[in-house]
């Protein structure tokens, strides 16, 4: 054959190949999610590409069997195509007797090069780019290569399961989507600008609800406002007045003699129709959703959902009361700064660069997000940063007590009680950590 010839098979044969490389790349990285998204759109194609995915062995066999045979074609025509042309070029400038090896040294050289480029690299990369698209597009043609090869790669197949199975190596995909997978592909539209940073935290945060327990968003027994049996008119109005809430727990005596609760709207029924509103009765207490500590804020929302209630007293496992909580706290643990009012008291407060002020009642997944901090010592001993503390301290904190964690130091300023009000929270350079995690002073 004439070299014209040679060539014309050469950029066929690295066709073929650049052909099923980029099919091979293309239908192994088209992306699930946006494929059944084509598919509901009504294009079969995506469909189809979807089916082969499930059952691949078939296709990597075939492109497995088209590659090799071309690439091993494409070796022996080239080198014999192109030696005899290198060899009277080498013989010009010598005519010893590595003249030969020289020759299909450069022939061999210009085969491989060329396949590699134009049959593997680039077709790799351009499948990478857009890979559903391509996957879609060739999807028809890469069948019928598949029904060709169907008896060759059914015994290829046959050998590999053979092996597989005697290696005890399981070759089901697993298709499942972690919270993992979510999170990068939420980080990724972050950085491409396609998440703003507030959407990207509210994402996260009803991710967290699964992990997040109770204790982090209800208000604290302390902070519970209730009314007694007994209460005056007067402290209810006071009450009523002082503090926005809709609903007020109901008690005995005491918190831990919990009766039920009272709605506002009820009270102001009351106080419309001329009535005493301090005779607490039947007609005004309702009865209140009581849930263990230990429960997650996931299924908190479910026990909502299913007595159609949106309050809860949270009780501990000695059946004392350690808080309360409301759909609204949950709302506000998911959407955080969309839904806490400007004015109120922020738990944390960023001072400079290096440097936050921070309550000691801030549950530990929000001093994760303002600090940057992805995990926690044992953070299953604690909810809040005030835990934390005690945790690491391993005692109860005083005043001017460090713990170093983590490139941070966590200083206490305030304690009010044995209860850590409020904590200074610094960056440390690398020079400043401190080798110990915790310092008592």
């Amino acid at each position: 054959m004439s070299l014209f010839q040679n060539i014309v098979i050469m950029i066929l044969l690295i066709t073929a190949a650049g052909f099923l490389s980029l099919t091979e790349i293309a239908l192994a990285g088209a992306r699930k999610v946006k494929l059944k998204i084509l598919a509901e759109a009504g294009d079969e194609r995506a469909q189809k590409v979807l089916d082969l995915q499930a059952q691949s062995a078939d296709f990597f066999a075939a492109s497995q069997i088209g590659l090799n045979a071309v690439a091993i074609l494409g070796g022996i025509l080239g080198e014999g195509a192109f030696r005899p042309y290198f060899f009277t070029f080498v013989s010009r400038f010598y005519t010893g007797p590595w003249a030969e090896t020289i020759s299909f040294s450069l022939s061999f050289t210009l085969v491989t090069s060329l396949f590699i480029l134009f049959a593997d690299l680039m077709p790799k990369r351009l499948a990478m780019i857009a890979p559903e698209k391509i996957a879609v597009a060739v999807i028809n043609p890469i069948q019928i290569f598949i029904v060709i090869c169907k008896p060759l790669a059914w015994v290829i197949n046959a050998l590999a399961n053979l092996l597989f199975r005697l290696f005890k190596i399981n070759t089901i995909r697993d298709d499942n989507i972690t919270f993992d997978d979510i999170s990068a592909v939420m980080d990724a539209g972050a950085q491409a600008g396609v998440l703003q940073k507030q959407e990207h935290h509210f994402i996260e945060n009803v991710f967290e609800l699964e992990e997040r327990n109770v204790p982090s968003s209800m208000t604290t027994r302390e902070n519970v406002v209730y009314f007694t049996l007994k209460e005056s008119e007067e402290s209810i109005r006071q009450k009523l007045a002082d503090y926005p809430y809709s609903k007020f727990l109901v008690c005995n005596e005491n918190i831990d003699e919990v009766i039920g609760y009272v709605d506002t709207k009820d009270i102001l029924v009351r106080i419309l129709n001329n009535q005493k509103i301090n005779q607490l009765n039947e007609s005004t207490i309702r009865n209140v959703l009581t849930i263990p500590d230990t429960l997650t804020l996931s299924e908190l929302l479910d026990r909502f959902r299913s007595s159609k209630e949106k309050f809860a007293v949270v009780i501990n496992e000695y059946a004392l009361v350690v808080g309360v909580i409301t759909l609204s706290d949950i709302m506000i643990t998911v959407m955080g700064d969309w839904v806490t009012p400007i004015e109120e008291d922020q738990q944390i407060i960023k001072r400079d660069n290096n440097s936050w002020l921070i309550d000691g009642s801030t549950p530990i997944e929000d001093m994760k997000h303002a600090l940057a901090i992805d995990e926690m010592p044992d953070d299953d001993n604690y909810e809040t940063l005030a835990g934390f503390m005690m945790y690491k301290l391993r005692k109860i904190p005083r005043p001017a007590d460090i713990v170093i964690f983590g490139g941070y130091k966590f200083e206490v300023v305030d304690v009010d009680h044995f209860k850590i009000d409020q904590l200074l929270v610094t960056r440390l350079l690398e020079e400043q950590t401190a080798p110990t995690e915790n310092e008592d002073n």
